[in-house]
């Protein structure tokens, strides 16, 4: 099975959780059958990426990046690459990647879809994001990358400014999952 059929039949099998959510997940599917390369970053309307919601130990807390082409505090993510298997290996290395944390246990997902003008292509390209989250192993020490002009620690219940709307979604609809999945 190819990424693009995996990403295909995992947003088949989701229900977005809002109506919008869900007139995404149609736009996505239909995006990955008009689109052979969907998944590539060399697909010029756009391309699927994933993004990371990574919470600490007990979910207090989110881990951001401040994006410097966004100039915004945002999870982590990108796009696919080749060797990626499944829309879930993107966001766990992304997420490693950008963190520099070891050991992310990846939650169950997605949690969340998000649509956003990037600049991949000028002078319009967007993000189909499939958003996920993960969870640091206790004690875990974050370490700056190359793609980020900081990576600092936050409440998920009071993440800075400049951010957005969707960056607090996935923080809280990640520890909402944390939590029931510690409960059960």
């Amino acid at each position: 099975m190819t990424l693009r059929d995996e990403a295909a039949a995992l947003l088949a099998a989701w229900t977005g959780p809002t109506p919008d959510e869900e007139a995404l997940r149609l736009d996505f599917l239909r995006h990955l059958a008009e689109h052979n390369d969907g998944m590539w970053r060399s697909c010029v309307p756009g391309h699927l990426t994933a993004t990371t919601a990574v919470l600490s130990h007990d979910g207090a807390k989110v881990l951001l990046t401040h994006h410097p082409k966004a100039k915004l505090w945002l999870p982590m993510g990108g796009h696919c690459e080749p060797g990626d298997l499944t829309l879930p290996d993107v966001a766990l290395r992304e997420a490693v990647e950008e963190s520099g944390i070891p050991g992310l246990t990846l939650l169950p997902g997605p949690l969340a879809l998000d649509r956003h003008e990037v600049w991949c292509h000028p002078p319009q390209c967007w993000h189909l994001d499939v958003e996920f989250g993960a969870v640091a192993p206790p004690g875990a020490e974050k370490v700056i990358s190359e793609e980020s002009l900081a990576l600092e620690w936050f409440p998920v219940d009071d993440i800075p400014e400049p951010s957005d709307l969707a960056t607090r979604r996935l923080a809280r609809r990640a520890r909402a999952m944390l939590a029931h999945d510690l409960h059960n």
